[in-house]
């Protein structure tokens, strides 16, 4: 691997093992071999998403203390793992987050809405073998959660 991109391609700066190395170590005595190892798969990568980095780094640490501290590492860096949100509905005209502020009439209005499904047609299975199939194609190793 050669290249860490971050959120676009734009934005790819070389790796750099001595710098991961002591990112990890601020949260667990990692050995560098240990690194190495874990990253042996990924030098097959031109670039590696950031998440796939930090998910590494996160079983790393797993191993060489606590999932606690595991999870403080993820915590710490999971704005790599795309934006979170709130969902967001119309019903019934109305664009809301939340049925807290409505009203009896019109809570009872969308409790008797027939409501769709838009499940897909492929399994999860299937979904990840194809984002898998399209970051090799890219040469990208990317990390799906």
């Amino acid at each position: 691997m050669k290249n860490i991109i971050y959120f676009d391609a734009n934005d790819a700066e070389k790796f750099d093992l001595a710098r991961f190395e002591k990112s990890l170590n601020r949260y667990a005595k990692v050995s560098r071999k240990d690194i190495e190892v874990a990253l042996k798969d990924l030098d097959n990568y031109e670039n590696l998403h950031v998440s796939r980095l930090v998910e590494t780094g996160a079983a790393l640490i797993a191993k060489s203390s606590d999932m606690d501290t595991a999870k403080t590492y993820l915590d710490e860096h999971d704005q790599y793992f795309g934006s979170k949100f709130e969902r967001l509905r119309r019903i019934t005209g109305y664009l809301v987050g939340t049925l807290d502020r409505w009203n009896d009439g019109k809570k009872a209005e969308e409790k008797a809405r027939v409501k769709h499904s838009v499940n897909s047609s492929i399994d999860d299975a299937t979904r990840q073998a194809r984002l898998e199939e399209q970051a090799v194609a890219h040469n990208i190793a990317y990390a799906c959660a």
